[in-house]
């Protein structure tokens, strides 16, 4: 994956386009047609934005440059005279090279407009170069209070290093479009070790950018959200590509065989899979996205939607590229010395996305046991939740980022406050309907109740002791279809960041805040907290949201033996196959 802006990793020094995915080698058959191409250059009409591939007697060498299906002299139907791709020389690696681009050439149909190096590196110097000591300090800690706000990094844990595991483990090769170069990472001490499907991944990227400049602007989101919804595109493309790749070698190509792990890349790293199924978001939405645009409008309509990318994660999730956005509203009134980082993000400003929203509800079964998504269900149900994809991948596991608590997702803005050595945000959000909108609030507080000691009382802020990973003050408040979340190390900050809140501090006898607001019945400005905003959260309490062994504990073993939450996990750690057996 390509640098997200809250994500400052290795990519971010070589400006590359990387491989971060997870190998499904058993994973489920393609459909039947999922390979099929042009294959002559005579062979009949082609799909809108295509061009048929040349015939084995078309191809000589030569540069041609402008056949399909041949490079350097190599037919995308010839095959390599070694089985596999463990310790490939020179030779070796530049005749696989130019039988993938042949190859990916057939499959995309469209020519390669020139030679793409392909070179390889250790991963201990991977490692080394792509340390994250870029950022500064300021962006770090703007940086951990939008991972610590998508309740996904702790307090006192630093994102930018949780960011590092997952990527420096995770990346087995990228291409950089400021080098035009792919670089193949391998283990030390070693030949080149090349899955040949990394390297068709690759070469894709290489081949967009040939056509559309990777380099572009607009293939770099301004945001977190913005970012993963191109390469709802960018990857998606090499993903689908990469799919009808494997799909041709199961039916009549002679393919190397993929490399062993090198037992660096994941096996016993540990990651923090809600950074990991974040940045995984666009390699598989992204890929059927791709494919249900190639299935109406052939590679033109793909070819269209690169040079005009999705700006929202939403947009891919749903597959609708005329997905509406709503208008954030949000005034910075803070006061006492608190204040926001102009010069990070967007006006200071991050925007999650609804693929990290729906990440941050989910991770809370899977890390912490604690059912938020859907608090009828067990835990391990709602780990479920993100397993079940309607669409199945061949090369990797496909994951569900749809859920109603997040559909209505019409856009957020969050901003970081720091003040002196304390820290805190403002998170606004924007939802498509009210009913969005106390779906998404319902599951915010139900989240806070899992991680705190008393219920939740509506109107009044709430607070999580200092056991928790993420301590601190919360305000949540509902206006029609505005949900505002203001978090703090204390209830008096909630009201510094948000003085104008119709919010209460929480143990006030008297049922006034110290602003002389009334607490009363909790009741928030649309006046229908009452009805939908007493969530009374026992209902994770006695789920066994707060880690224990009672409730949903007992449940989950029995309804599905041998399955229970700890099974869950390593159900999940399998899926992922410890992550990056394969990355592009």
């Amino acid at each position: 994956m390509r640098r997200v802006p809250t994500l400052p990793t290795a990519a971010a020094v070589v400006a590359a386009v990387v491989v971060l995915c997870v190998a499904f080698t058993a994973g489920v058959a393609a459909t039947p047609d999922a390979g099929s191409v042009a294959a002559t250059s005579d062979g009949g009409p082609t799909a809108p934005g295509a061009a048929p591939s040349a015939s084995a007697e078309e191809c000589d060498a030569g540069d041609g440059t402008e056949l399909v299906g041949c490079w350097n002299g190599t037919h995308y139907e010839d095959s390599v005279d070694f089985a596999e791709t463990d310790g490939l020389n020179e030779t070796q690696l530049a005749a696989l090279t130019d039988l993938t681009m042949a190859r990916v050439e057939h499959v995309r149909q469209r020519p390669f407009r020139e030679d793409v190096p392909v070179e390889t590196v250790a991963r201990s110097e991977y490692l080394n170069d792509t340390a994250s000591g870029n950022g500064s300090e300021a962006f770090r800690r703007w940086n951990d209070q939008v991972w610590e706000a998508l309740f996904v990094v702790g307090e006192g844990t630093d994102a930018n290093s949780e960011i590092d595991s997952v990527f420096g483990g995770a990346v087995s090769g990228f291409y950089s479009p400021s080098q035009d170069q792919i670089v193949i990472v391998v283990p030390d001490g070693e030949s080149p070790d090349i899955d040949p499907s990394t390297l068709a991944h690759e070469l894709l990227h290489a081949m967009q950018d040939q056509y559309h400049d990777l380099t572009d602007p607009r293939y770099v989101g301004a945001t977190q959200d913005g970012d993963l919804a191109v390469d709802g595109v960018v990857e998606g493309e090499a993903v689908h590509v990469e799919e009808r790749y494997a799909a041709r070698c199961d039916a009549n190509w002679t393919c190397a065989e993929a490399p062993e792990s090198d037992g660096e890349g994941g096996g016993d790293q540990e990651f923090n899979f809600g950074i990991l199924q974040t940045v995984l978001q666009p390699y598989g939405d992204g890929a059927v996205y791709v494919g249900e645009l190639r299935d109406e409008g052939g590679w033109a309509a793909v070819n269209e939607t690169m040079n005009d990318p999705p700006a929202s994660t939403a947009e891919v999730i749903h597959r609708n590229p005329d997905y509406e956005e709503g208008n954030v509203t949000f005034e910075d009134a803070a006061t006492d010395g608190w204040e926001t980082y102009a010069d990070q993000g967007v006006g200071g400003a991050e925007t999650a996305g609804e693929a990290s929203m729906f990440v941050m509800f989910w991770y809370q079964s899977l890390e912490y046991r604690n059912a938020v998504l859907d608090p009828d269900a067990t835990v391990r149900e709602n780990v479920q939740i993100h397993l079940d994809a309607e669409a199945q991948l061949q090369t990797r596991a496909s994951y569900n980022y749809a859920h109603p608590v997040t559909d209505g997702w019409a856009g957020d803005e969050l901003y970081p406050y720091r003040n002196g050595d304390r820290d805190g945000y403002v998170w606004a959000t924007e939802w498509q309907a009210e009913a969005d909108a106390a779906a998404f609030r319902d599951a915010y507080v139900r989240m806070l109740t899992a991680h705190g000691d008393a219920e939740y009382a509506a109107g009044t802020v709430y607070e999580i002791g200092d056991e928790s990973e993420f301590p601190g003050a919360y305000g949540v408040e509902k206006d029609g279809t505005s949900v505002t979340i203001t978090h703090a190390p204390s209830p008096a900050g909630v009201l510094e960041l948000r003085p104008d809140a119709d919010l209460a501090l929480p143990d006030a006898d008297d049922g006034t805040d110290s602003d002389g607001t009334d607490g009363g019945d909790g009741n928030t400005t649309d006046g229908d907290e009452a009805d939908d905003g007493d969530e009374n959260t026992s209902d994770e309490g006695g789920d066994g949201s707060d880690g224990s062994d009672d409730g949903d504990g007992g449940s989950t073993e029995g309804s599905t033996p041998g399955f229970g939450v700890p099974a869950a996990l390593v159900a999940l750690v399998a899926a992922l196959a410890l992550v990056a057996r394969r990355t592009v």
